[in-house]
Order: C-alpha cells, then sequence, then structure tokens
C-alpha cells in the first residue's frame, strides 16, 4: 500500500517508517503540527524531519505553521491535564488534515507516529483516525514490539534532535514544572 505517515518528531519517524516499510509499503511523511512551540522548536524539529527523509529518501510534505488555528480549535480546553481532551482535539486536528492530504493525494491509507509514544493513548488514536478516515485509517500501535525503544535507537543512530516535551505550550509548561521539582527532590543532580 501508499501510505501518508503523519509524523509528530524525526525521533518518532525512524521506527515507524522502519515498520511500514518492513510490512512492505511505500511511505511518504507528512509533517503537520501547529501545536508546536514555540516556532523556533517547530522549526527545529522540521529541520530534524527533514534531514531524516533525505536520509531515508522519504518523501516530505510539510503543512502550514497554522498556530493560531490551534490555539482556536483548541480554546477553552488551556487548563485540560496532560492527556485530557485539549490532547484528544490536537490529536483530532492533525489527524484530520492527514486525512485530507491522503484523500486529496490518492494514498490507500494514513496512519500517525502519535501511537509510537507510550505517554499517547493508542485506543483513542485509532477512535479518532477510524472515525474521520473513512476507510483510510491505518490503525498501528507503533509502540508494540518495542517500538518506542526502537525509536530511541534508531534516534542515536542517525543522531536525530530528541524533545522533552510534546510540542505545544502547556507540555512545555508541565516539563519545564516537572524538571524544577525533579531538581528539588534530587539536589545531586542525579536522574532516577
Amino acid at each position: 500500500m501508499n501510505i501518508l505517515l503523519h509524523i509528530c518528531c524525526a525521533v518518532c519517524a525512524t521506527a515507524c517508517l522502519e515498520r511500514l516499510r518492513q510490512e512492505g509499503h511505500d511511505v511518504s511523511g507528512y509533517f503537520c503540527n501547529p501545536n508546536i512551540q514555540p516556532r523556533a522548536e517547530y522549526l527545529k524539529r522540521l529541520q530534524e524531519i527533514k534531514k531524516l527523509a533525505r536520509g531515508q529518501n522519504l518523501p516530505l510534505l510539510v503543512d502550514d505553521y497554522e498556530l493560531d488555528s490551534w490555539f482556536t480549535q483548541t480554546g477553552g480546553l488551556e487548563s485540560e491535564p496532560e492527556g485530557g481532551r485539549r490532547c484528544s482535539e490536537c490529536f483530532k486536528i492533525r489527524l484530520e488534515k492527514t486525512a485530507r492530504q491522503a484523500k486529496k493525494k490518492k494514498f490507500d491509507a494514513f496512519t500517525t507516529t502519535l501511537t509510537i509514544s507510550p505517554h499517547k493513548n493508542f485506543r483513542l488514536i485509532n477512535e479518532i483516525g477510524q472515525d474521520i478516515g473513512n476507510g483510510l485509517f491505518l490503525a498501528r500501535d507503533f509502540k508494540k514490539q518495542n517500538g518506542f525503544q526502537r525509536a530511541q535507537q534508531l534516534a542515536r543512530q542517525h543522531n536525530l534532535y530528541h524533545q522533552n516535551y510534546c510540542g505545544c505550550i502547556y507540555s512545555l509548561n508541565k516539563a519545564i514544572i516537572d524538571e524544577r521539582l525533579h531538581k528539588e527532590t534530587c539536589p545531586s543532580g542525579h536522574k532516577d
């Protein structure tokens, strides 16, 4: 099958791309992440996926960076916890755009790297993909079969930048708070 792979970042893309190709699929990437903030972080992640795409001979489509639209669509959900309704809406935004691209460019199916993260709910992502996909969504729980660990290994092998938060300003703020708390509870600087 000819598959459009929604890509959240280069690290996550590595093992997903590897697995889809092992299954015999032709894969093109789609970098669609209006949630990533600040803009410098968005550009860094975009630079890394372009680097990976060149090295892996991966055709790559890049969506416009529509941060204002993302804020409008997730408005009122600012205080939601990580993994809550704001994240569901963010998944939906990106998967809807991917579904439109897949249909427009006549791909056989689309899927997403989001399911490789141990912090993301596969069932929820699958449900959203199935609801909007009109039969085009290819359900894959990429974290299965040590997918996340494989992505980490491949990212080191390809010398890819590894971010420490999902992407939006709210996950960035949580990462900053978590880091401060860690430093307060573990002042020697040792990681648990």
